[in-house]
């Protein structure tokens, strides 16, 4: 296996036109990513409800500096739209932070976050009737919303990639396990044709369609089945890692089980490669590049672990020739100038040996 160092430095002087970056070729050059997390996906107060400054091009850059070659944005689009309308200042904002990141050489990823839950009817009070399925409303909405994003990014170059929807894929109200996979092979169905009849360089941008729940193991099931698309090889698959959720997210006992401080024995290595592996199958099977949209450890756990268990997440992913891209929401990457890296993820860059020495 080579390590991340090697396959990082292959990335660096790796060069592929435009019209050769298939998934395969882009998947080589996205390397590490991050996620701009807590921001433009807030559904308090678009940008700063959460605590976050507005972002500025200087942490941009600094994104760049560190090593990163991908940014994945977030973005709430249905709370701040009006009769289903996304606001032209909302459009030209995620423009403006679009156009920073890739002036910056990086790839940019956007996606329908997670805002209200209208997507899968997750909110049963607000969705009483249409809870934990993709009402005929939500179908309208995503087809409109996609419609509006594509056409505006429409002349972006490639380097703007569209994601399908973040963790919004249960659909359990659907009636039965193959009825709720089938809906989202349906949803991720309807945004690659959207984003396609929209034209200009949509007609072959990159995709990221969503996996099951995000979740490798549910994902990589035989019910999960892929939606077409007629541009070949210009397909993602989208699975996030939180593995072990009692490690990277519990900061309290639950009655399911308990917390976790510390991460890097024999068993939890074995479990993340066997993971990674199952996951590894699945893209040779079907011939796409997997996006480890978010993966992330809570910054309350044993510094020492957390070292141990981003820098193995993002190697596994590597070395599989998927991208790994941390989940941040200010607490690992300083949102305020000289916008530096917390000691941690310092320590993570120094041992993948990216950014500048």
């Amino acid at each position: 296996m080579k390590t991340a160092s090697v396959l990082l430095g292959l990335l660096l002087s790796s060069t592929v036109c435009a019209e050769d970056l298939d998934a395969w070729n882009a998947a080589r050059l996205m390397g590490v990513g991050v996620n701009i997390g807590n921001t433009l996906e807030n559904t308090t107060k678009w940008e700063t409800g959460w605590g976050n400054p507005r972002i500025t091009k200087e942490f941009v850059q600094s994104l760049a500096k560190l090593g990163f070659k991908t940014v994945r944005v977030p973005v709430a689009w249905e709370t701040y739209a009006r009769k289903g309308r996304i606001a032209e200042d909302k459009l030209a904002r995620v423009g403006e932070v679009v156009d920073w990141i890739t002036a910056a050489g990086m790839f940019c990823v956007v996606n329908i976050h997670w805002d209200g839950g209208w997507i899968d009817s997750s909110a049963q009070k607000r969705f009483p009737t249409t809870f934990a399925t993709f009402s005929p409303e939500a179908e309208s909405k995503y087809i409109s919303y996609w419609t509006q994003i594509a056409s505006y990014f429409a002349g972006r170059n490639e380097r703007l990639i569209f994601e399908a929807l973040n963790e919004e894929t249960n659909f359990e109200g659907a009636g039965s396990s193959r009825k709720a996979y089938a809906t989202l092979t349906r949803v991720n169905q309807l945004f690659i044709d959207t984003v396609r009849k929209t034209g200009g360089n949509n007609s072959n941008r990159l995709l990221i369609v969503t996996g099951y729940a995000t979740d490798i193991t549910k994902t990589t099931r035989s019910e999960y089945a892929l939606p077409k698309d007629a541009v070949p090889h210009r397909l993602l698959i989208s699975v996030h890692y939180y593995t072990p959720w009692q490690f990277a997210g519990m900061n309290r006992d639950e009655n399911w089980g308990r917390m976790r401080l510390t991460w890097g024995s024999e068993s939890d290595v074995f479990e993340l490669n066997r993971l990674f592996d199952a996951m590894q199958e699945f893209c040779k099977r079907n011939d796409l590049p997997a996006f480890i949209g978010e993966f992330g450890v809570s910054d309350k756990k044993e510094t020492p672990s957390r070292v141990r268990w981003l820098t193995a997440v993002a190697e596994a992913a590597l070395s599989r020739k998927m991208i790994p891209v941390l989940w941040d929401t200010g607490s690992d990457i300083s949102r305020k100038a000289p916008y530096a890296p917390s000691s941690a993820l310092g320590e993570v860059l120094r041992k993948l040996a990216i950014g500048a020495p």
